[in-house]
């Protein structure tokens, strides 16, 4: 259990570090047809739809990956 969280927080570091100091990379995400952003005069409302399928479709395949 020990090596499986050293290794997500190895993982969740990464992916911090490539979102701060890289935030172009991940631009498209969140902007993808099928999120829902609808803003207005008194505030904004977001639910992104599509972009938490692809997560977790990629989620998905990498644990069925790693379960092999």
């Amino acid at each position: 259990m020990g090596k499986w969280l050293i290794a997500a927080g190895a993982l969740l570091l990464a992916l911090g570090l490539a979102l701060h100091f890289a935030p172009g990379l991940f631009g498209w995400f969140g902007r993808l047809p099928g999120d829902i952003r609808i803003e207005g005069p008194r505030g904004r409302f977001y639910f992104p739809i599509t972009s938490l399928l692809l997560v977790s479709v990629v989620l998905n395949l990498l644990v069925h990956v790693l379960r092999r």
